[in-house]
């Protein structure tokens, strides 16, 4: 379907594709991978003609339909969300209006038995088909699931693009590829703007869609589900793996130490060799023996070693004092954006040590907070930090702040405290800026050299706390891991908005769903919080809670004031035992898993081994656990 053949590519100072050569069949689902600079992005350009590579060629065949999605294009303005949507029909609108002239010409007629009256009608037949073909019948119910699906509601459809951001326009432009029937779709970071319930959505679209996809991410999860084909670009060159991410993680590993083995023979054999030659190479009668060896080494190509993990960026939060019990407390926040209330009556208390995670839709008022926690909107409600809290705040769009005339080096230097700055080109080594790269101006960066650039600033004082939206958007997935790990090292308290599941996974203990402008705490991390609801996506979800709501509606009211007050009282009842059994779950799980730990730590075995009372509290608490769930589920079935 799409042939790239012995494709070059070079930069004054390296080569990006060195003669690679690949196959995009029907169907294929296909991720690409390698370290930031490697040519993903370019590759995507070239195989949508949006750039042309200095050798070898793509070949398409006839009547080829092709959708790309940069990670930055101009976004439109001037149409509604679903004018602008609907200009994916534009073949349509065409037939829609050739079928509409033909009807008109018709109308105005008389000549019933002449020949072209009676072509007329063969061509309205014939556009009708060709409409009915190409789905004309059931764009607008298409226009609607796409929309909808990538997180727009009902009320958005009608509203002008100019009173959305950027990253909901880019939803805009995803969905006009999505609704029409190309052969392959390019997608360069597709989940850059989304948050986890429309990522889950685009995971199912695309996993069940027929064309064939070849997408760059940096999501883990989004990766292994959609895709089953992992093309990595490495030193100019390519592997293809017929493998989804986390299996070609595997294989790759495989692949480099083969590499290592086959690299330690050939040092071997030179070495052997060369002995040889150095050996016979003054002696008369082995002298033409000597240079056959000499011709062999000269003709042996050096065998290279992929260096995956040079370039990675290393660094560590620096602590500072501790912070009081109480970090944050929030009482009857609101706020509100002319007649739309973003947040009502929000009520929060954030302790020290606590690993909290904001979720939720886009639009739901996580960012809200975070700038009315910072101060960078005003609300209503009181907002209180607690004794000695020093904030680290990474935003979302931290990036565009930096001074985009400023060089690297300037940039960091400028806020550095006097102790810090003899390190600061060290600093700045931790995070892949070193040699020239520190005289860059900011604003030839990439979106990814930004994201680091933006991450270092926050190395500059000692916090406590960490308050950071979207910090992973245009990371790499090596940098999201240091990142991760640096997270899981600080000793404060850390505060995540992110739609990054796998980032998310394991690295908060607590989370806070924003609904409609309300806030309600869940413990546990993210994949508790799935668990718990016994759902598989935050999409299921909903669906639940609008069937529960629907039959709530379903049910005749009744006309005794009193016998209804009495079921709403018996529904808050239920709902505080249900919070209640949650947290108590929460609490039996770490203290069983503790002692867990306690029984199979070499140091600690013996302690326990033999120790009645903790085996009876052990076996108490686990029987409370069984009473609990069952409990538990008996509220929710």
């Amino acid at each position: 379907m799409l042939a790239v053949q012995n494709l070059r590519l070079e930069f004054p100072t390296r080569t990006i594709f060195d003669g690679i050569s690949f196959l995009i069949n029907p169907g294929d689902k296909v991720s690409l991978v390698g370290r930031n600079g490697a040519g993903k992005s370019t590759l995507l350009k070239i195989l949508a003609g949006h750039q042309t590579p200095q050798g070898g060629a793509v070949s398409r065949p006839k009547d080829f339909s092709l959708g790309y999605l940069p990670q930055e294009l101009k976004l439109p303005e001037g149409k509604t969300v679903r004018e602008e949507t609907e200009t994916a029909f534009a073949e349509l609108r065409e037939i829609e209006s050739k079928i509409e002239h033909i009807n008109q010409e018709l109308a105005e007629r008389t000549d019933y038995e002449s020949q072209s009256y009676l072509d007329l009608i063969q061509n309205l037949t014939d556009y009708t088909q060709l409409y009915e073909l190409k789905g004309g019948y059931s764009a607008a119910g298409e226009v609607e699931k796409v929309l909808f699906g990538l997180g727009f509601s009902a009320e958005d459809l009608d509203k002008q693009l100019g009173s959305f951001s950027g990253g909901w326009r880019m939803r805009v432009e995803l969905a006009k590829i999505l609704l029409l029937n190309h052969d392959v779709i390019l997608l360069d970071e597709p989940t850059n703007h989304l948050d986890i319930e429309s990522i889950m959505w685009l995971e199912g679209f695309l996993s069940s869609h027929t064309a064939a996809i070849v997408l760059v991410s940096h999501d883990r999860n989004f990766m292994d589900i959609v895709t089953h084909r992992t093309i990595e670009i490495v030193n100019g060159k390519i592997y293809d793996y017929p493998a989804a991410y986390s299996r070609f993680l595997e294989l790759r590993e495989e692949r480099v130490q083969q590499q290592i083995n086959a690299k330690k023979n050939q040092e071997k054999e030179i070495k052997e060799t060369q002995q040889l030659i150095d050996r016979f190479r003054a002696k008369a009668s082995k002298a033409s023996f000597a240079q056959s060896l000499i011709k062999k080494l000269d003709k042996m190509e050096s065998i290279e070693v992929d260096e995956m993990e040079s370039g990675r960026i290393s660094f560590r939060f620096p602590p500072a004092e501790p912070a009081g019990k109480v970090v944050l407390k929030l009482e009857n926040v609101a706020k509100s954006y002319g007649d739309k209330h973003v947040l009502k009556g929000v009520d929060m208390e954030i302790e020290r040590g606590d690993r909290v995670a904001f979720l939720g839709q886009n639009g739901q008022g996580k960012t809200t907070l975070v700038k009315l926690l910072m101060k960078e909107v005003e609300g209503t409600g009181e907002i209180q930090w607690g004794h000695n809290v020093r904030v680290g705040y990474y935003a979302q769009e931290q990036a565009s702040w930096l001074d985009g005339d400023k060089t690297v080096l300037q940039t960091i230097e400028d806020e550095a405290p006097d102790e810090i700055r003899p390190r600061v080109r060290s600093l700045l080594g931790a995070f892949m800026f070193s040699g020239e790269e520190v005289t860059k101006k900011v604003k030839v960066l990439s979106g990814g050299e930004k994201g680091r650039l933006a991450l270092c600033k926050l190395l500059l004082k000692p916090v406590n706390v960490l308050l950071m939206d979207e910090p992973t958007n245009h990371l790499d997935l090596r940098s999201k891991d240091v990142l991760k790990q640096a997270l899981r090292d600080f000793q404060g308290t850390v505060i995540l908005v992110s739609h990054d599941r796998d980032f998310l996974d394991g690295l908060t203990d607590v989370a806070f769903e924003f609904r409609s402008g309300k806030v309600k705490q869940h413990l546990g991390d993210i994949k508790y919080f799935l668990e718990t609801k016994k759902m598989e996506s935050f999409r299921e979800y909903e669906q639940q809670k609008a069937e529960r709501e629907k039959k709530k509606e379903q049910q005749p009211k009744t006309k005794d004031s009193r016998e209804q007050r009495e079921l709403e009282k018996a529904e808050r009842k239920r709902q505080r035992r249900l919070e209640k059994i949650e947290a108590d779950i929460f609490e039996l799980e770490q203290a069983i898993a503790d002692m867990d730990a306690k029984l199979q730590a070499p140091e600690t075995y013996h302690e326990y081994l033999n120790n009645e009372t903790f085996y009876a509290e052990y076996n108490a608490k686990k029987s409370a656990l069984e009473q609990l769930m069952l409990e538990w589920e008996s509220i929710t079935a």
